[in-house]
């Protein structure tokens, strides 16, 4: 993206309009501004194995205000339950936003960004942008801290353990051009404990850029288990970063479902930094048609005694691409450190393109530290030993790649989306 002086005055005008409009924090505008100075002085995150410089992931969102001409219904996607800790949003717009009283009344904040960033805009100063995912990285961010148009708060007390999994649905508004610029913002305080779940969906057929960051803040002692099913269309150019920041002994467990159409950059990271901090993180995807989608996982041991675990499993049909990259990062002096990764993809076509590359960067002496990659075909013994049995080829095969990916999909803790996942997986295998 190339902003020329008159653009910059442009969109500094509207990001102070649009700021104004939503009454945000002085803050907030004042790091929006300073953000779009740096776009063009920052450059593209390195994806290994990867050149998308060309790729259209620079659409300016729509900064007036003004509602989408074309509307999305969530209930074609989701059942109302009335009951459940819950937020929905289609496009820019928060359609539903349930709670339960006992939640509101222990502390518990759930609701979408503009609102936490008007109520609570000294907690959301705490973590937006501060310690996982700063402005300054690089060009991705950057645009992103400029022109964020919407996102979700969840904020959870000390001390406080929820058993039902806090679920959010994100619904990008294709029915329009618009970009979808979400951020996700999720504070866990000390000694809490909860699980937390989110789908990303496409309504319509426009081509959009989606622009995702969620930041996943844990302070001391807090457990958060996180699980996602991504499955944006097929005429959406995302880049999605994901990522962690762990203090002292405190954990956040990953488990995530990439499951899009359309052409995809996936960044998750894990920052350990506090000492016997933790991450394990699961992330299954399936590339189909034509799309090219990357898996960069990426987990820093900053602290002794963390522990950092990347477990990544695809497969490939048709003409796709679908890369892993897996970098465990042992920084000096985190003694005692652990970090392990396996990274394996099955390709179930002659044409697919497949790639598992695992890096380890070790820079301490007294760690741990391991990887395995692997890519091929699926194991004719396994395909064999079903069909001995009675099973059709076709009916073998499915059975043997659901078990191929199903260390993920038993992780995410509501059956709901574990059963969508497995007729996501269902649907594409089905598809070929």
């Amino acid at each position: 993206m190339a902003i020329k002086t008159k653009d910059f005055v442009s969109y500094s005008d509207a990001l102070k309009a649009f700021s104004s409009g939503l009454k945000e924090p002085e803050w907030m505008l004042e790091m929006r501004l300073s953000a779009l100075e740096q776009i063009d002085k920052l450059e593209l995150p390195v994806i290994e194995r990867l050149r998308y410089n060309r790729w259209p992931l620079w659409q300016v969102p729509n900064l007036t205000g003004a509602p989408a001409a074309k509307t999305v219904d969530p209930f074609e996607f989701v059942d109302d339950k009335a009951d459940a800790a819950r937020v929905i949003q289609t496009g820019n717009d928060t359609v539903i936003e349930t709670l339960p009283e006992s939640l509101k009344e222990k502390g518990v904040i759930f609701t979408d960004l503009h609102t936490a960033l008007r109520e609570h805009p000294d907690l959301v100063k705490e973590a937006y942008m501060a310690k996982a995912i700063k402005p300054e990285s690089n060009k991705i961010t950057a645009f992103h801290a400029a022109f964020m148009n919407s996102g979700l708060f969840l904020y959870v007390p000390k001390n406080l353990e929820i058993e039902e999994p806090l679920e959010a649905i994100f619904i990008q508004n294709s029915l329009v051009e618009d970009a979808f610029v979400k951020h996700v913002l999720i504070y866990a305080d000390t000694h809490s404990n909860f699980s937390y779940v989110e789908k990303f969906l496409t309504k319509g057929d426009e081509k959009n850029a989606a622009n995702i960051a969620v930041e996943v803040i844990t302070k001391p002692g807090a457990q958060v288990k996180f699980s996602a099913v991504d499955q944006l269309g097929e005429n959406s150019t995302v880049y999605f970063n994901r990522k962690g920041y762990t203090h002292r002994d405190s954990s956040i467990d990953w488990a995530l479902g990439v499951m899009n159409t359309g052409n995809v950059v996936c960044d998750f990271d894990t920052d350990l930094v506090g000492e016997g901090s933790a991450t394990d993180l699961k992330a299954v995807g399936i590339s189909s048609g034509r799309q090219t989608q990357v898996i960069d996982s990426n987990v820093v041991n900053y602290g002794n005694n963390t522990e950092g675990n990347i477990f990544q499993h695809g497969v490939i049909l048709d003409r796709a691409t679908l890369t892993f990259n897996g970098i465990g990062h042992i920084v000096k002096g985190a003694k005692g450190a652990d970090a392990q990764q396996e990274s394996r993809v099955l390709m179930l076509s002659d044409k697919a393109r497949g790639d598992a590359n695992p890096i380890l960067l070790i820079q301490e002496n007294e760690v741990t530290a391991g990887h395995a990659a692997s890519v091929g075909r699926v194991d004719p013994e396994e395909m064999y030993y079903l069909m001995s049995r009675g099973i059709e080829q076709s009916e073998a095969e499915r059975l043997v790649i659901r078990g191929f990916l199903g260390k993920v999909i038993s992780a995410i803790p509501m059956k709901s989306m574990r059963d969508d996942l497995v007729q996501t997986i269902e649907r594409k295998l089905t598809s070929r």
